[in-house]
């Protein structure tokens, strides 16, 4: 897929979110995970006084995105980061306040496409899985040294797979034989594994697996754990949060962070509310906005997208 024909997920409502934060005046806007900056090419486009810092930890994603977003000249400012290092890169702009944070979560069309990656289990690779593929441990590393017990955990936390003990044990046993190296084998261990009930119920029996082993390859959900909580220390007040997930602990962990903020600190029974103690957050959206089904046929990335958007009404007391 040519970059011009990347199809940011939900880009409408992005658009239409981050309007009243953006429209009219200077603004900065952090895209967390440019990718192949579908988002970014769309706000820079709709908001002639954007700045965008466009963060990315796979350098071929922005290289992509730098060749979609030339245009835009030194509007767009890249860097090769993880996002839970936006503190420092603000700091590193002389910035402590944005007015906009984007984070679309998750592993990118592009990615999926390239098969050398090991993203996708529809055809075989290496297993790799990284996001930054210059360094750290892959797929096949977790696969081959990990102990049953902490493979369960990963299959079972990171994938919500039933069968992650199974899974593991078998997974232990086979390595043993022979080190895992490419996706098909693990795959056709899967199809071993995984009961033909929930094959036919539970959708692919790689899907959870996969989706485990890349979560824990790349640390996504600590990453997410620590770069939440910054970003929305980051925003400005009337500075606006839009978080796109898709699985279910993600989308749970962005949940709870906005909830937080969203909520009074002022002790209950008390008539009036304590300096301080209000709201730093007003939620945008009830609960987590979905795709419709016109999006998601012509963008099969969307079925699983949850949204939720959030606007800073207060500073930190």
């Amino acid at each position: 897929m040519a970059v011009t024909e990347h199809l940011p997920v939900l880009a409408e409502r992005v658009l239409a979110l981050f309007a009243p934060a953006l429209a009219d005046r200077e603004a900065v806007l952090v895209d967390a995970t440019v990718g192949l900056g579908g988002h970014a090419d769309a706000l820079l486009s709709a908001h002639p006084g954007l700045r965008v810092i466009a963060l990315d930890t796979d350098p071929a994603a922005l290289e992509r995105s730098a060749e979609r977003l030339a245009r835009h000249g030194d509007r767009v400012h890249f860097v090769h980061a993880v996002y839970d290092r936006m503190p420092q890169v603000l700091a590193e702009f002389g910035l402590s306040r944005v007015d906009g944070v984007l984070f679309d979560l998750g592993v990118s069309s592009m990615q999926l496409d390239r098969t050398e990656r090991g993203f996708s289990y529809a055809r075989d690779a290496p297993l790799d899985m990284r996001m930054d593929a210059t360094s750290g441990p892959t797929a096949a590393d977790v696969l081959n040294t990990y102990p049953a017990t902490e493979l369960t955990r990963v299959l079972r936390d990171y994938g919500e797979e039933r069968f992650a003990a199974r899974i593991a044990k078998a997974v232990v046993a086979e390595r043993q034989r022979q080190p895992f190296d490419r996706s098909e084998r693990l795959v056709r261990l899967l199809y071993d594994q995984v009961p033909a009930p929930s094959r036919r119920t539970g959708g692919h029996p790689a899907k959870r697996t996969f989706q485990a082993l890349r979560i824990e390859v790349n640390g996504e959900l600590e990453v997410l754990r620590a770069a939440i909580p910054a970003a929305l220390a980051a925003l400005a007040v009337g500075g606006r949060i839009v978080v796109e997930s898709y699985h279910s602990l993600e989308d749970r962990m962005v949940k709870r962070a906005f909830a937080e903020l969203a909520t009074s600190r002022t002790p209950e029974g008390l008539p009036v509310e304590l300096p301080g103690h209000g709201p730093q957050l007003r939620l945008l959206t009830r609960g987590a906005e979905k795709a419709d089904e016109t999006e998601m046929r012509q963008n099969p990335r969307a079925s699983s997208v949850r949204l939720r958007a959030a606007e800073r009404i207060g500073e930190a007391a």
